[in-house]
């Protein structure tokens, strides 16, 4: 097996928690193929521990760890740093450099933490946008009252747009759009609402979204009259 494979099974088990079934039916390998990958990635944190382990600092090296894993559980503000956790073994009998803590405790963080996973979000040009809806607190006539907020934002550009309305009824929300695609001097290729209860529905089974049928209609004919003009929302600049 090749070590990219080993890595990715690696990474499965240990960090995304997957089971060695779940990894066997989306990698297609055999069970003993993917025991013998996680094997590889368990030996290397004890053989690390035992070979540095010093007649000095050995002692002291449970304490550490305790304290290390105490960071999980406290606010930022109160986390024991190294030299706070070299401080306390050094009240209690530690007579070694601070150096050799601080290197301990360093590669127990990178055993014990596994490192942040992102997927980096890439949009093409006038290709996507994002609309939702909020509330906001305006003085309109000397009269403080709750309006609706409507923004819609060009994923790729981050332009912006908004736009104040006393409800977020249907017919705000068809405003809302003209007004953007008017703002925007065209309009995107898809659309992404957020929970927006003038768009979407629940269904009855689980999850599962289903458009308003009056809002797809509106948009849909919106989407074509634009794009026969060529208003289609370019965002080149």
């Amino acid at each position: 097996m090749q070590t990219e494979e080993q890595e990715r099974i690696r990474r499965a088990y240990f960090i995304e928690h997957k089971s060695m079934r779940t990894i066997e039916k989306e990698m297609r390998h055999s069970r003993r193929t993917i025991a013998k990958a996680i094997a590889i990635e368990t030996s290397k944190p004890q053989q690390t521990t035992t070979n540095r382990r010093t007649p000095i600092f050995g002692p002291y090296q449970s304490r550490v760890e305790e304290l290390s894993g105490l960071n999980e559980h406290l606010p930022c503000k109160q986390h024991y740093t190294s030299h706070k956790i070299f401080e306390i073994i050094q009240s209690e009998g530690y007579q070694g450099c601070e150096s050799r803590v601080r290197k301990f405790i360093s590669r127990w963080n990178k055993t014990h933490h596994a490192p942040d996973l992102y997927i980096p979000l890439e949009f093409e040009p006038g290709k996507d946008a994002q609309c939702d809806w909020g509330e906001a607190i305006a003085v309109i006539d000397g009269v403080r009252q709750t309006v609706q907020i409507f923004v819609m934002r060009l994923n790729f550009s981050s332009k912006t747009f908004v736009m104040a309305f006393p409800s977020k009824k249907q017919e705000s929300c068809f405003y809302a759009h003209t007004q953007a695609f008017s703002h925007f001097d065209g309009l995107p290729w898809r659309i992404s609402c957020d929970n927006l209860a003038t768009a979407v529905k629940l269904a009855v089974e689980g999850k599962s979204r289903r458009e308003q049928r009056v809002i797809v209609r509106v948009i849909l004919v919106v989407s074509a009259l634009c794009r026969a003009f060529s208003l289609v929302a370019l965002e080149v600049q």
